[in-house]
């Protein structure tokens, strides 16, 4: 396995676009309103602010291109891992849905990969909307304020149009014996779609093999 990748190599000189325009041999900057502005019109401020945040884009487009290099490069090298063990001893390394973690011989690094499925919901999910929402008016003030916030939640649709995945799950977990609930609960099973998967990966470091895990964070939020 080739383990040096192009992540790993020194980072080139980070080019900057330049906002300026040149026309009649006259420099001008573009607003926000598609306006061409005479540079010597354009305030100080707004020139400094407008260099830095172009730098700093710069270097989170490098940066973002890094990681799914990386990305792309670690579930290459786990899935040729996983093959040479295919064929020296024919049996997987990997759990379900093709989950598999690596350990470092003496214990002190993990890498795991998980792979998550990415689901859609069909229309089957109003139709369990309506089957929810007659149970929660018939049973009125005998229903919990719980079970009324949870389905709430799990039909909620936020500004991409998409529900409340981890809420759906549980109201399928909530154990009613109504035939209309019933009903509901199939409807929502219908409706769930597995249209791909997505690789997510985990690394880990400690000091000793007697020591606690902590994460190595790529994630910016995180970091």
């Amino acid at each position: 396995m080739d383990t040096q990748s192009d992540c790993m190599r020194p980072a080139a000189a980070i080019e900057i676009a330049s906002p300026i325009i040149v026309v009649h041999g006259e420099e001008y900057m573009r607003d926000s309103s598609h306006a061409l502005v005479p540079v010597g019109k354009v305030d100080v401020i707004d020139k400094l602010m407008d260099e830095e945040v172009r730098k700093i884009i710069a270097y989170a487009r490098d940066l973002s291109a890094q990681v799914a290099r990386f990305k792309k490069h670690c579930v290459e090298d786990v899935s040729s891992f996983q093959a040479l063990v295919d064929q020296e001893y024919g049996a997987k390394i990997g759990g379900k849905k093709g989950n598999v973690t690596l350990t470092s011989f003496d214990g002190t690094l993990k890498v795991t990969l998980k792979m998550a499925d990415l689901l859609e919901f069909g229309p089957e999910l109003q139709s369990a909307k309506k089957l929810v929402d007659e149970c929660l008016t018939e049973w009125a003030a005998g229903s919990s304020e719980n079970l009324r916030a949870i389905v709430q939640r799990a039909f909620q649709v936020d500004k991409e149009g998409k529900v409340n995945r981890a809420e759906l799950f549980m109201l399928l977990r909530v154990a009613i014996e109504d035939e209309r609930w019933q009903r509901a609960m199939d409807a929502i099973r219908d409706s769930i779609r597995v249209v791909g998967s997505k690789a997510y990966f985990h690394f880990q470091e400690r000091a000793t093999a007697d020591d606690e895990w902590s994460t190595i964070s790529i994630h910016m939020a995180k970091a």
